[in-house]
């Protein structure tokens, strides 16, 4: 049994092995860590890592006992069972009724591995959820280490795209000065903050809308639409990434955003507040390296469709996966060099999208990549059926929900189960090169500043590190994005490009 390590109400760490459970200093867990280097049972990382490295201690191998519930209980199709979490408890053997975390985490433990054994892929669902327990780990250590922020610069750039800061809570400016242009293009006082206000104002003049968004409004001709359009670029701006969020999130210098690794059904990340997987371009020149330091930013070039290649092993796919630009090498092959409508159709393809402009390349796509194509035509089916479907280590998709679904529900199932495949080993995948770097830039460098993972987002990660190690992280990366591809994909032939800079600020890495 893997040693089973867990934080009690007072934050105090306790250990449990050989059938005990004991209240121990930090120093037990370290040097356990460094003699043994064992795979710690957590019950949550979540909850119990950030008062461990509170006290010093980094793990570096973990079995998350709250992620490997979720996904076992999506592959049988149940809602995840519940775990008996730190906070669940009282204060370890504070009264002899209290209940032994210890011991409870470790007979969920011997449960999910007898559970892992009964579904015939303890293999892939294992690793599966070894690399979202060492998100989870990660995702701790970023929260820890911080986004290296400018708050002067973001300020500037707040005056300059909104004016002064409002006393009182406020509009901005030049929101005020869109307003009133607002006001003067329907000839009457309208709430742009409020889409009924819209509509109303929009009908009175004979244009009816079904809605205020931008992708409706960019199709009306009306005096309104440019200054509402630009209005509702500021106002996101002004609620999303203002001054009372740079007051509420950046401290020190540092953005610290609470992740949520596998947040999303498909085993993408999400964040708790603070809008860390969305920060707008206009705002990236605020996220500055500290002095003598730069920011190492990699992302994955077309991810899903190389995903989809590896997956399906199609030889077309595969060979066209190969090349530095595979909608290029792809329009070659089966388009007459129409880079434009290579790409239409295989996107199109893993979205849905088989209508209109994307039904022609989806029809050469279907004659010349069968493998790929069928895999993704098998998922959208099995979708639209109601069944289940799974990433390439067994992530599940979650169950149909309507008791009778109608035509249009049941399509609309079908398009997300098509993506979810692609998506979902695509987030596998980056999460593994993201696991495999934190191990090599602790080996190279130790539980220090010299070089740190602080951000990460889909197929992107930041690496904040001294400006002399830039080109050795670089290296590292490289080197993470192919391991991670032979973990997966084994001696495969596809290419998982990355487009690594290292720059000043963030802006400058793009």
């Amino acid at each position: 049994m893997n040693p089973v390590v867990g934080v009690d109400q007072d934050g105090d760490p306790w250990l449990h092995v050989d059938g005990r459970t004991r209240s121990i200093t930090p120093s037990v867990i370290t040097d356990i860590e460094r003699a043994e280097r064992p795979r710690w049972v957590i019950p949550s990382v979540a909850t119990a890592y950030p008062l461990l490295r509170s006290a010093g201690i980094r793990v570096d191998r973990c079995y998350d006992l709250a992620h490997a519930a979720a996904i076992l209980a999506a592959y049988d199709g149940r809602r995840p069972d519940p775990i008996i979490a730190p906070d669940d408890v009282p204060t370890l053997f504070r009264s002899g009724d209290a209940p032994d975390p210890g011991a409870a985490a470790a007979h969920q433990y011997r449960e999910q591995q007898a559970q892992l054994q009964a579904s015939g892929h303890s293999g892939e669902l294992g690793l599966l959820i070894a690399i979202d327990s060492v998100g989870a780990l990660l995702a701790v250590e970023m929260t820890e280490a911080g986004i290296p922020w400018d708050i002067a610069v973001h300020e500037s750039l707040l005056a300059q795209a909104l004016g002064d800061r409002p006393r009182g809570g406020g509009r901005p400016p030049k929101m005020v000065d869109l307003a009133a242009q607002i006001d003067t293009a329907f000839g009457r006082s309208v709430n742009p903050d409020s889409p009924q206000d819209l509509l109303t104002a929009f009908s009175r003049d004979g244009i009816e809308l079904a809605s205020t968004s931008k992708w409706f409004l960019r199709s009306v001709k009306h005096p309104a639409v440019s200054p509402l359009l630009r209005y509702k670029e500021l106002s996101r701006l002004h609620t999303a990434h203002g001054w009372s969020w740079l007051r509420e999130w950046v401290h020190e210098g540092r953005f610290r955003p609470g992740y949520v690794p596998a947040g999303v059904v498909t085993g993408r990340w999400a964040a708790r507040g603070g809008g860390a997987l969305q920060i707008p371009k206009q705002l990236r020149t605020a996220v500055v390296a500290d002095d003598g330091r730069l920011l190492v930013v990699a992302d994955a070039a077309q991810l899903e469709p190389r995903i989809l290649a590896a997956m399906s092993g199609d030889p077309g796919m595969v060979r066209a996966a190969g090349a530095d630009d595979m909608y290029e090498a792809l329009a070659a092959e089966a388009f007459g060099g129409d880079r434009a409508r290579a790409k239409v159709g295989l996107l199109g393809a893993m979205y849905g999208q088989v209508g209109g402009g994307a039904a022609r390349p989806l029809q050469v796509l279907r004659a010349r990549y069968p493998r790929a194509l069928r895999l993704l035509e098998t998922a959208a089916e099995t979708g639209e059926r109601g069944g289940l479907v799974r990433t390439h280590l067994g992530r599940t998709s979650p169950g149909r929900t309507e008791r009778d679904p109608s035509p249009a529900q049941e399509r609309a199932r079908g398009r997300f189960t098509r993506n979810f495949v692609v998506q979902g080993t695509a987030a596998e995948w980056a999460v593994s090169m993201l696991g495999i770097l934190r191990g090599r830039l602790f080996t190279a460098y130790g539980d220090s500043d010299s070089a740190r993972i602080v951000f990460f987002q889909h197929d992107e990660v930041m690496v904040h590190c001294t400006a002399e190690l830039a080109d050795e992280v670089i290296a590292h990366i490289e080197a993470s994005a192919a391991a991670a591809t032979t973990l997966l994909f084994g001696d495969t032939e596809v290419v998982f490009g990355l487009d690594v800079r290292a720059a000043r600020t963030y802006a400058e890495a793009h």
